[in-house]
């Protein structure tokens, strides 16, 4: 990584990989019956026809499993090529370009969020603002279902697909994001940690899942 601005240097990388990125991690809850479990246990607590933001969805295949599981679900990435993906991929589906710490979204509009390993690129200085802008836009008890790999130091991912562009992938710990939740205004109603899928080829480090309630 440079000193770029993180934003740039984000929306960079996805655009440049975007199509790699959606062929290489195509049907990503396949084989993943505890993430399946943890969204659906999620739709049910939103409710049907809610309606749920998917903040940094990338190729759109989690938005679209949310809209199966019956919530009124719309996607918002960073790059406008992941989004070209999505929409090919999802034609039925609504997807935006924004940023998670600036969300074209009215305050108090959503009774779900979710960040799908979507803050592992926000420097740790900025998660209390991106936290804050999840709570922002969250209904008074409304639900917030973040992913994120577990860990304390970040992966560095360099000229992926022989593509020439790198970035940071941040690895956090569970009880830190817990913290920082709760500095939000959040409640945390479950923290889940699944162990590494090693038939999958996953990184080789933990998996969290934290279940956050808006508190009002």
């Amino acid at each position: 990584m440079t000193d770029t601005d993180p934003l740039d240097a984000t929306r960079a990388f996805y655009d440049t990989v975007a199509e790699d990125y959606a062929d290489h991690f195509r049907n990503p809850l396949a084989g993943r019956p505890l993430e399946r479990a943890l969204l659906g246990a999620y739709a049910e607590l939103v409710g049907p026809g809610a309606p749920v933001a998917d903040l940094g969805c990338g190729p759109g295949d989690v938005t679209a499993h949310l809209a199966g599981l019956g919530l009124s679900v719309f996607g918002l990435d960073l790059s406008e090529s992941m989004l070209t993906v999505a929409r090919r991929a999802h034609p039925a589906l609504r997807f935006e370009q924004g940023s998670m710490l600036d969300l074209p979204i009215e305050d108090g509009s959503l009774a779900g969020v979710v960040s799908w390993y979507s803050s592992i690129h926000t420097p740790l200085d900025e998660l209390p603002a991106l936290f804050a802008e999840f709570h922002r836009v969250l209904a008074d008890g409304g639900h917030l279902l973040l992913a994120f790999q577990c860990g304390e130091l970040p992966l560095s991912v360099d000229r992926p697909w022989g593509h020439p562009v790198s970035l940071d992938f941040q690895r956090r710990r569970p009880e830190q994001m817990a913290d920082l939740l709760a500095d939000a205004g959040f409640s945390v109603r479950s923290s889940t940690v699944r162990a590494v899928d090693v038939q999958h080829g996953e990184s080789a480090v933990p998996q969290a899942f934290l279940l956050a309630q808006k508190e009002g």
